[in-house]
């Protein structure tokens, strides 16, 4: 299948240019024509009784081993959840902490994240320290920094994989050793936002070694709203206990009903299940295009592209000074906000960002040149 071909099942893409992949992506038609006939079936099969539970589980199972080998994980440590926030809040909150445990984040984490850290702080006594990430997109050791920041306190670091302000890909199997193996007085564990990385990166989440990874579907993998996940660490160092508890949680083959096993312990109850024929089905697309690696190299060069044309117009500066190793591209200009409200009069969408304060643009793998070139002859005449 062709770029031009599987642009056909993407009708949101054919009255505007989008490069809006990283607040949310387009869904094929085929995807939501997927969901509208789950539901279609729910409502004629019945929305309660044992056929349709039976579909439940089974329709569980499927988008987990989606998940799983998009990700290289298996499927025993994915756990569904509504987003990235809310996966990541699975996280923070199941850990058992205790005043004094200090959380080390980056300044480039999203306000989500750092409000859920916040309240944990002023509920239980807990230090938080942030490092300067932004400051390593174009010299400077992210890693090093990183060590530099630890204490023997330190319980948590949270980071994020591809920082959505600034495309900057981090080092996360490097990062895990580094926070492994210092001598704090509890083993050291790394949350990381994948809400950037899934869809744009290949992933293999075990071999990252990192503890907890939230992604959500609806961003580069194009899949519907209210539907993400967390991978969890195979036998963690420090047990990450519910904190939401619903009958998903449980495990019924056991008179005692004690947590599930395996992912599902973070789940709580009843779902739009329909969503996740969704997201399996979106999944399913883009490999069907080419594999995680194929994507991503294209990614890459479409980035690459709009980083160096940009960088041909003055009063335009992008962020890195060399091409981006990820398909967000972000760039200064004397007025990000009027410049995206004027491109998205013309029918171009971008996003502006308050830190730092610039325009964001992304591309995907299935963008086209030629809509890369028709931007940079808008922005060329805005500036």
């Amino acid at each position: 299948m062709d770029i031009k071909e599987l642009r056909t099942d993407f009708a949101g893409l054919k009255d505007k240019y989008y490069f809006n992949f990283g607040g949310q992506g387009i869904l094929a038609d085929s995807v939501l024509e997927t969901i509208f006939d789950t539901y279609k079936y729910v409502e004629k099969v019945g929305p309660f009784g044992l056929k349709i539970n039976s579909w439940v589980n089974e329709n569980i199972d499927n988008v987990k081993s989606a998940i799983a080998l998009e990700t290289n994980s298996k499927i025993e440590t994915i756990t569904l959840s509504e987003n990235v926030t809310g996966s990541c809040n699975i996280a923070l909150w199941g850990i058992e902490w205790k005043a004094g445990d200090e959380i080390l984040l980056s300044d480039a984490e999203h306000p989500g994240v750092i409000a859920s850290i916040k309240e944990i702080s002023r509920r239980f006594g807990v230090k938080v320290s942030t490092f300067a990430l932004v400051d390593t997109l174009n010299q400077g050791n992210p890693v090093e920094v990183i060590k530099n920041h630890l204490t023997p306190a330190t319980r948590l670091v949270v980071i994020s994989h591809v920082l959505w302000n600034t495309g900057q890909v981090l080092p996360l199997k490097e990062i895990s050793q580094v926070c492994h193996q210092y001598p704090s007085k509890k083993p050291i564990q790394i949350l990381v936002d994948g809400a950037q990385s899934a869809g744009l990166l290949p992933l293999n989440l075990p071999d990252t070694g990192v503890d907890f990874y939230g992604c959500t579907g609806h961003k580069w993998l194009c899949g519907p709203t209210g539907v993400g996940f967390l991978y969890v660490k195979e036998n963690l160092a420090t047990p990450l206990h519910p904190t939401f508890i619903g009958w998903r949680s449980l495990d019924f083959s056991k008179s005692d009903l004690p947590f599930a096993p395996d992912g599902s312990r973070y789940e709580i109850a009843t779902s739009a299940y329909p969503l996740y024929t969704g997201l399996a089905g979106a999944i399913a697309l883009h490999q069907a295009w080419g594999n995680p690696e194929k994507r991503y190299q294209r990614i890459c060069q479409l980035s690459a592209y709009l980083w160096e044309e940009l960088n041909k117009i003055d009063g335009i500066q992008c962020l890195k000074n060399s091409p981006p190793q990820s398909g967000l591209v972000s760039f200064y200009t004397e007025n990000p906000s009027q410049l995206v409200s004027q491109l998205e009069n013309k029918g171009y969408y971008l996003r502006t960002l308050a830190y730092p304060s610039c325009v964001r643009a992304c591309v995907h793998y299935f963008s086209l040149e030629s809509e890369i070139e028709n931007l940079i002859k808008q922005i060329r005449s805005m500036v």
